[in-house]
């Protein structure tokens, strides 16, 4: 066999195992929206209440995600107080010492001009009362209300330059279709892992808007 025909096959393989590990790892639960309107990449959305675990952490906007990932992963994965077993649906997964929480994308990330917020959104069935306290001090649930978000689809980089740049794409469409701005930082939304090949992961910038009339 060639070398030629050799290459050819080790590229067919782990091109197919980037795919399958892709699949697998978007199986996680999404943040549950509907859609009122669709525009290519743009999208206006009706986003149901939720509950997030944040943090807010002070740094470069390349640098604050990957730094929150790790504490955040750490309280879903059982960094947490509860010390009893608890039943729940697949694919939450328990042990004897403390609860194990499920993944759910995205992740997002917004500034106050001071510092960023990253949130992990909850599992839709979690709520304040049944979701184990963190011993991360620095980590707070909180309750998010229905919200009207557009928003515009990207893959590639997490670099500040390629959010920015769909940030503008979003405003000229928010423009066009005579929505109206609600005033709270936009949000910028990843929902792969930071392992994940970077041509391969799903971006989103998400801006709140007024409730389509």
């Amino acid at each position: 066999m060639s070398r030629m025909t050799l290459l050819v096959l080790a590229t067919l393989v782990v091109a197919g195992a980037v795919f399958t590990f892709a699949r697998v790892v978007r199986a996680v639960e999404q943040a549950f929206y509907r859609v009122e309107r669709s525009d290519g990449a743009h999208e206006l959305r009706s986003y149901a209440p939720r509950v997030v675990a944040e943090m807010r952490l002070a740094g470069s906007f390349e640098d604050v995600g990957n730094d929150a990932f790790r504490p955040l992963a750490a309280y879903i994965g059982g960094a947490n107080r509860t010390k009893t077993s608890v039943s729940m649906t697949a694919p939450v997964t328990q042990e004897a010492s403390s609860e194990k929480i499920a993944m759910t994308a995205p992740v997002t990330q917004e500034s106050d001009g001071t510092s960023f917020r990253i949130c992990f959104v909850m599992p839709a069935d979690q709520t304040l009362a049944t979701l184990p306290e963190p011993m991360d001090s620095r980590i707070v649930l909180r309750e998010e209300p229905a919200r009207t978000i557009a928003a515009i689809r990207y893959r590639g980089t997490w670099s500040e330059p390629r959010y920015r740049e769909n940030l503008t794409l979003l405003r000229a469409w928010i423009g066009t279709q005579g929505l109206v701005e609600r005033g709270a930082p936009p949000v910028w939304a990843r929902y792969d892992p930071p392992f994940m090949p970077w041509f391969l992961r799903r971006n989103e910038v998400l801006i709140e808007v007024e409730p389509a009339r």
